[in-house]
């Protein structure tokens, strides 16, 4: 398994990653060329996939801003194909996106998940993650 960060639009990618986003939400919408295109331009967000013989068996996405106390960093939409899972994929994709913040500069890197979702719980766990004692609020702008 090779974890690479997608510097460049891919047609394969953006398969991989349309066939990857219902295993992370019950209505996902449809990525565009367009839409990848973006992701993989800014600036402050760096995709991950996991690659294998067989394909991309796994993506994250690493967010890293700058605000006044400091430059921040955020995992986000981690995904695993279903028939990849507990062969480390995410494992290693969370362990590059680590290797990436630090040499961003960032200090810590957070994310979320739900509590329903016990494997990703453990794993980042034992990947060394304190859960936090915070609310998340969410408010459509829309």
């Amino acid at each position: 398994m090779n974890i690479i960060e997608i510097k460049f639009y891919n047609d394969a990618v953006l398969d991989a990653l349309n066939d990857l986003l219902p295993q992370l939400s019950a209505s996902p919408r449809r990525l565009t060329e367009q839409d990848l295109r973006a992701i993989i331009q800014s600036d402050t967000t760096r995709l991950l996939m996991a690659e294998e013989d067989d394909g991309y068996t796994g993506s994250l996405t690493l967010v890293v801003f700058r605000i006044p106390s400091g430059i921040r960093a955020r995992i986000e939409d981690l995904v695993v194909q279903e028939t990849a899972r507990g062969r480390g994929v995410g494992r290693a994709l969370v362990q590059k996106a680590l290797a990436v913040a630090k040499a961003l500069g960032a200090e810590a890197v957070d994310l979320t998940t739900h509590p329903s979702r016990e494997a990703a719980n453990q794993l980042y766990k034992k990947l060394g993650f304190a859960r936090r004692e915070t609310h998340v609020y969410r408010r459509k702008v829309s």
